[in-house]
């Protein structure tokens, strides 16, 4: 069964039962039936089917953004957010989209040759709960201009979201099947990634979940795009704006409750303006609401599950016996819902539980360094590649040391954030493959070559 359920409350909102496996075969088949049918549509005839689901999502934005805080748990002003961002994602590919996809010609000895991008076929995307919305759409938008159909595995925790995805694609006019979504358990993903009628996979979530449906999708010889964990550096020059560096680095930090894989958590700050960051930030910190996620003002929610909490708790205690400094939260508080408060640890060194382990959660990481040098060299020093965050004045230099991170995006003077417009991915142990903008638009498609003789 699929539980929904309050992180806030910990009531339960509903109970569901899984598809059968007979229901998934007829989904497929109608998947399959439909973007064969999708495909033969010009980009330009399939782009008023983004414009009907932007329409659509700004509609129900306030229905939506509640269902989403209720069954995970974000403040509604964040959830509210995300329903707004899945709509400018579908404005933008209906404005761009028959631009990023026509063809491409090219000087060769043909008297004519080009690339073109061709669909490959229904899109198997296994998606997170902590943007249930968010995550689904920058995978679907693209995917589904681009001549694709989507076939969503969603996480067990949103059901409900599920389902009120399926039924945006219902009321928009998209055809039947293009967009499904069945309630499936996790072991049936490889069986969908080995059957034919799927044609690639995309993923978000966990470095040990990827390697496997890697695994899988690579066995299959079927396209692949990861977005996997992050320990996303913040590094904070002496030169910085400490006063901006720390407003932003809370943001950076307590957004979604820290449960985002481009959430930055390894702060690492040059020695000589780290006392005055830590104040600023800790002051920040300490200022946000914690509570029920549906009230105005509050700007820290419970984090999605029991097991999620009691695991980040368990490495800040881990971190403190290292030796780290506990300025701030780090404490289980009692009553009702999977809260944890705002936690900062001073004084990590890089050996410490906090520094090497992707921490998914409310608790920032403070890490001391002596210079510029050093610090690149301690933002680089994890398996993980996904974004980083780089704070100098001198926005020149910034950008030449940007070049020396090992990080899918590099932000200088702001928060890493997805985009519309621009590619987002990974690096190392983040994954591989990009997602939105014209590259993301581009990962489904085959890339393909077409040559008219006679050769010149």
């Amino acid at each position: 069964m699929f539980n929904s359920i309050n992180p806030a409350t910990e009531a339960q909102l509903g109970q569901f039962s899984p598809d059968e496996p007979a229901h998934i075969d007829q989904a497929l088949d109608l998947a399959n039936k439909a973007q064969r049918e999708w495909r033969r549509l010009d980009v330009n005839q399939r782009t008023p089917l983004l414009r009907q689901l932007a329409l659509t999502l700004r509609k129900h934005k306030g229905e939506w953004a509640r269902l989403i805080t209720l069954e995970m748990g974000k403040p509604l002003s964040e959830a509210l957010a995300e329903v707004e961002k899945c709509a400018v994602t579908c404005d933008f590919y209906a404005e761009h989209a028959t631009r990023m996809l026509s063809d491409t010609s090219i000087e060769s000895n043909a008297s004519d040759s080009r690339i073109v991008h061709d669909p490959l076929g229904i899109v198997l995307a296994v998606m997170p709960w902590n943007y249930p919305f968010w995550q689904a759409m920058r995978a679907a938008v693209p995917a589904i201009v681009a001549g694709n159909g989507l076939f969503l595995k969603h996480a067990a925790n949103v059901p409900q979201c599920a389902r009120a995805l399926e039924a945006l694609f219902v009321e928009a006019g998209a055809p039947p099947g293009l967009f499904t979504a069945p309630l499936l358990p996790s072991s049936a993903v490889e069986g969908l990634i080995n059957d034919e009628r799927i044609a690639a996979v995309t993923f978000t979530g966990s470095t040990p979940v990827g390697r496997t449906i890697a695994s899988q999708a690579g066995n299959a010889l079927k396209k692949q795009v990861l977005e996997l964990g992050g320990s996303d550096p913040f590094v904070v020059l002496a030169d910085a704006d400490v006063e901006a560096a720390a407003a932003a680095a809370v943001k950076a930090r307590f957004s979604n409750t820290g449960q985002s894989c481009i959430s930055s958590k390894r702060f690492i700050v040059e020695e000589t303006i780290a006392d005055r960051f830590v104040e600023a930030f800790c002051n920040g910190a300490s200022k946000l609401v914690q509570g029920d996620p549906l009230n105005e003002g509050v700007g820290l929610g419970p984090m999605a599950r029991g097991s999620l909490r009691d695991e980040l708790h368990a490495q800040i205690a881990a971190t403190v016996a290292e030796g780290a400094q506990l300025k701030l939260g780090g404490e289980l508080p009692s009553g009702p819902g999977y809260f944890y408060p705002a936690t900062v640890l001073d004084h990590v060194t890089p050996n410490m539980t906090a520094a090497k382990q992707e921490t998914f959660g409310p608790a920032a990481a403070i890490l001391r360094v002596r210079d510029t040098e050093e610090a690149i060299a301690l933002a680089n020093a994890t398996e993980f590649g996904l974004g980083a965050t780089l704070w100098t004045k001198d926005a020149s230099h910034g950008r030449a040391l940007a070049r020396h991170i090992d990080a899918g995006a590099v932000f200088i003077n702001g928060l890493v954030a997805s985009d519309p417009r621009l590619p987002f991915g990974g690096v190392k142990q983040s994954g591989y493959g990009r997602e939105l903008g014209a590259h993301g638009l581009h990962e489904f498609t085959n890339v393909k070559t077409l040559w008219s003789g006679p050769a010149r």
